[in-house]
């Protein structure tokens, strides 16, 4: 099974407007509802390529009930802890017509110790075989060894430990080598330290990192795709495939739920990474998350280039 961890969920409000004017009564053409946050997002997509995944982390109050129920029916399977007090917290996206995009973001629900642990129990109950994906941020109070404290809970079973999220998270889980890490450009360098310009100094930073722990690197790259360097040492750059973006939120999680589902599916780790960006890419050119059918067509698209 595939677990899914996110610590801080959301419940994404999304406003559609023609112009948004600050100081001003603005209404909206339209309004959408979303459960968000990384790990769900994750879930969400490889629910929609066929995979099964269960969703882990915090709820609170009635925003984290209705989160629940939405995920519940879209057929995702989930085994949240419930917090005593507070409430899930609800994010604003403000989208214009010209493309511009504004965001309120909540703070979340506090995470005590107890619930800490609580979810270290959970994690410790996963079983070989299992794959493990911790990503995105975490609530205000939570330090920033949670991540190396979940992959402390998992270590001794065979679990597929996947991390993805900035430095300060991501690095006390490197000693437990995950085997895959999908940071973009900048986060990249801001792990290494230093602007990474070319090719060459992006391969560079990438072993550094394997150097750390980390197995298998993706290294996300918007219009110009992705670098993936395998822990056997293979470089390999994926071109995007082309098409119109809508919406670039979530094309990360896509990447990692593509990743994943293929591998579930036997596929070589090159496949992977390609099949990866087929799914980031598919949620690039859509409104929402990427479906199945648009990410096998952008696949078939990239493994012609990539895999002949």
């Amino acid at each position: 099974m595939i677990y899914t961890v996110t610590m801080n969920p959301s419940l994404d409000y999304v406003m559609v407007l023609k112009e948004a004017r600050l100081g001003e009564l603005n209404r909206s053409s339209r309004e959408m509802h979303l459960s968000g946050g990384k790990g769900i997002n994750v879930s969400i997509v490889l629910n929609n390529l066929g995979i099964r995944s269960t969703c882990l982390g915090f709820l609170a109050g009635y925003v984290g009930r209705e989160i629940e129920r939405e995920l519940r029916q879209r057929g995702c399977h989930t085994d949240f802890i419930e917090l005593e007090s507070g409430c899930t917290r609800i994010n604003v996206k403000v989208k214009e017509v010209c493309g511009r995009e504004s965001e309120l973001n909540g703070n979340g629900p506090e995470i005590d110790e107890r619930g800490l642990k609580r979810l270290e129990e959970k994690v410790s109950a996963l079983q070989d075989q299992d794959t493990l994906i911790l990503s995105g941020n975490v609530p205000q109070g939570v330090a920033a060894d949670v991540y190396g404290r979940l992959a402390a809970a998992a270590q001794g079973k065979r679990v597929t430990l996947v991390v993805d999220a900035e430095k300060s998270l991501l690095f006390p889980a490197l000693p437990y080598r995950p085997f895959l890490i999908k940071p973009n450009l900048s986060e990249l360098s801001g792990m290494l330290g230093k602007r990474l310009k070319t090719r060459e100094e992006l391969a560079e930073g990438s072993r550094e990192l394997q150097e750390k722990g980390a197995r298998n690197i993706l290294v996300s790259l918007g219009r110009d795709g992705a670098f993936f360097l395998s822990e056997n040492g293979e470089e390999l750059w994926i071109n995007a495939p082309k098409g119109t973006v809508i919406n670039t939120v979530g094309s990360g999680d896509s990447m990692v739920a593509g990743f994943i589902s293929s591998r579930e599916c036997g596929k070589s780790l090159r496949e992977c990474a390609c099949y990866a960006v087929a799914a980031g890419s598919a949620g690039a050119f859509s409104e929402l998350l990427p479906e199945r059918g648009r990410t096998e067509q952008l696949y078939r698209e990239i493994s012609e280039n990539q895999l002949a």
